[in-house]
């Protein structure tokens, strides 16, 4: 199975647009994936993980709004 890892621009191409420090603050929480090592001192996602993410995001949505 091949994974693939998103850096904070993919993010934002996913739309979350988040800022980095808004992005720390919710992974301290434990609000928001956390990351894996990227390359060099950049994070990086799985993606399967950043997609939960935002499914979860939408099911919150559609609890409320049922």
């Amino acid at each position: 199975m091949s994974r693939r890892l998103l850096g904070y621009d993919d993010l934002r191409a996913k739309g979350i647009k988040y800022s980095k420090s808004q992005i720390n603050r919710l992974i301290k929480d434990r609000k928001f994936p956390r990351p894996v090592a990227g390359a060099g001192k950049a994070n990086a996602w799985v993606e399967d993980e950043i997609d939960q993410y935002v499914d979860s995001l939408v099911a919150a949505r559609d609890s409320v709004a049922a």
